[in-house]
């Protein structure tokens, strides 16, 4: 029987991803015992419906007594706070984590509140869908996903544990800096989240303002545009003011980009078009061979 990693995990904000942490560390042993803290006593109760923690009783020092991993799962913009209210409740020698998208601001605002002797390695599973709430979350959401970690504080072993923890999950782990973190992390999600978002809103407004059937007459790119804009607006709005200088530069690179794709078909020029979308194409491939997405038709939907 495999040995568990730490004797209590306990998770605070239990939406898809805490939620789905919380079932994923039951369902692999990676932890003895699981508490919950929410803000949403809802949540709480909800929680405690499911099943999912040991203990989700609202009681902030029972929940953090004895826990030798506490993992922050709320939003970008409240995490400081969060941080600060827990920390005298952190025991010495326990890994203070987070899940958010941006690691820069995350470390500016937690780091302050660390006490003494605990461990603070900020992760950010690459996983997720547009739903939220502890109904969400399911054990299987981090397998063959990316976990990055930015070790902020901590000696080798703390950082050695909390990885084994997330490919315990199913996740492959990779360290980094968080000023690496975040510039890649601009380019690979926050501008195409970013560039969802717009796309829906103009088809929106197009529907308004021309009264067409822009949205009845969604062809699949436009669908799929609608998933990522579907997303959690609190998260992704602290996500874009948190990560906003690498955003910014990420960009202004997609704008010089589309005024050299809009150049082509001015110009009439077929072959800068092909070779583009040719490049393009080969990307989408890498991603589906390092097994990132699904090679079957319309992304292996059912229909």
């Amino acid at each position: 029987m495999t040995e568990p990693l730490f004797k209590k995990l306990c998770l605070i904000g239990l939406g898809l991803i805490g939620s789905s942490i919380a079932r994923a560390a039951r369902a692999s042993r990676a932890v003895q015992e699981i508490s919950a803290l929410d803000a949403s006593p809802q949540v709480l109760a909800r929680v405690r419906e499911l099943g999912i923690a040991d203990d989700a009783g609202g009681d902030m020092e029972r929940a953090l007594k004895g826990a030798d991993l506490v993992i922050l799962c709320v939003p970008v913009g409240v995490i400081g706070a969060v941080a600060k209210t827990v920390a005298p409740y952190l025991e010495t020698g326990a890994v203070l984590s987070d899940v958010g998208s941006v690691k820069g601001s995350v470390v500016a605002q937690i780091a302050p509140h660390v006490p003494h002797g605990v461990h603070f390695i900020p992760a950010h599973p690459l996983a997720g869908t547009e739903y939220s709430g502890p109904d969400a979350g399911f054990a299987t959401l981090f397998q063959n996903r990316w976990c990055i970690l930015t070790p902020a504080r901590a000696g080798g072993d703390a950082v050695e544990a909390t990885a084994e923890f997330w490919k315990r999950l199913g996740a492959k782990v990779e360290t980094m800096t968080t000023e690496h973190h975040d510039l890649a992390l601009a380019v690979t999600s926050h501008l195409p989240h970013l560039i969802a978002f717009n796309i829906v809103g103009t088809a929106a407004h197009l529907e308004q303002v021309t009264q067409s059937e822009v949205i009845k007459f969604s062809a699949s790119g436009f669908r799929d545009f609608t998933r990522i804009a579907a997303s959690d607006p609190t998260m992704w709005r602290d996500i874009f003011l948190n990560n906003r200088e690498a955003v910014l530069e990420m960009l202004s690179r997609f704008n010089a980009d589309l005024d050299a794709l809009r150049s082509m078909i001015e110009k009439g020029d077929g072959q800068g078009l092909f070779d583009l979308f040719t490049r393009t194409r080969a990307i989408r491939r890498g991603i589906v061979e390092q097994g990132q997405d699904t090679a079957a038709p319309d992304f292996g939907r059912t229909h």
